[in-house]
């Protein structure tokens, strides 16, 4: 098996790839296989979540890509500044992980919380797509 343990650095050419949903790209201990079926461990600092394109290796130099799986998200679209900014408000008082782009936002689907939503007047519709969320206010500061 082999040790995945660093990040790489960006100009690395990973010698393999592995997709991974966003609950296990949180995991700093994780045993798994490789896309082409390579065993490997990745033993990580905590706290630090893998994200769509990130490059790891250890003491053996092998290098892997981290690519995001595709997974069942629920997507709400709107033009409206003030209901976007409304249900941002309402999920992140949830503490959900939260993907933001212009006019959209995606989370993995939960019913309740698309119930909360169309409760405000929003349509929510669902797709399976890769799960990229905003890494947090603290992400980087020590916290």
């Amino acid at each position: 098996m082999l040790k995945l343990t660093e990040l790489a650095a960006p100009e690395t050419i990973p010698d393999d790839v592995v997709t991974l949903p966003y609950e296990s790209r949180q995991k700093s201990r994780l045993l798994l296989k490789t896309d082409s079926g390579t065993k490997i461990g990745l033993f990580m600092p905590r706290g630090q979540v893998l994200r769509k394109g990130s490059l790891l290796t250890g003491s053996d130099q092998y290098c892997i890509r981290i690519e995001a799986a595709p997974e069942s998200l629920s997507i709400v679209r709107t033009t409206d500044t003030l209901q976007f900014a409304k249900a941002c408000y309402h999920l992140g008082n949830r503490h959900i992980a939260l993907q933001i782009l212009p006019g959209e936002l995606r989370f993995l689907t939960d019913h309740v919380l698309d119930h909360m939503l169309e409760g405000l007047g929003l349509l929510v519709s669902h797709e399976v797509l890769p799960f990229e969320p905003e890494q947090g206010a603290y992400h980087g500061h020590g916290h």
